[in-house]
């Protein structure tokens, strides 16, 4: 399941895309927007800054912008980035250690063929897509 930090960081990402060109976008005018406490918002944009998909100016006229343009943000990045590895089982997550039942597990292929899935479908969709309700 995708956590609501996840969600919320998505809502996030495609509504500083939409206001893109009006520059910094204020920390309260996005929780405003988007209907998200102000405390919650702040640790997801903390989040979005420290993985450079998002750079923050403090003071007057400052917020949050996109770091690059929409098309090169994918909806995968930003749900690993805060949710963690989107991997369905502990055994495909990349630090995983290696597991003594690998050469014997009949459940392996179908969980890395259901990861496979996973993967492609939200990497294959930008942020941009989203935007342009292109999905």
């Amino acid at each position: 399941m995708i956590s609501t930090k996840a969600r919320y960081a998505l809502r996030v990402m495609i509504s500083l895309a939409q206001y893109q060109e009006n520059g910094y976008v204020p920390l309260k005018d996005i929780a405003k927007q988007q209907e998200i406490s102000e405390k919650y918002l702040e640790i997801i944009l903390k989040t979005l800054v420290k993985g450079k998909l998002l750079k923050g100016l403090r003071g007057k006229g400052g917020g949050y912008m996109l770091t690059r343009p929409p098309e090169r943000y994918t909806v995968g990045e930003i749900i690993e980035l805060a949710e963690g590895p989107l991997a369905p089982v502990a055994c495909l997550l990349p630090d995983a250690e290696s597991c003594p039942r690998i050469e014997k597990c009949t459940t392996l292929p179908l969980w890395k063929k259901y990861d496979a899935l996973i993967h492609d479908f939200f990497y294959g969709i930008t942020l941009d897509d989203l935007v342009k309700g292109r999905f």
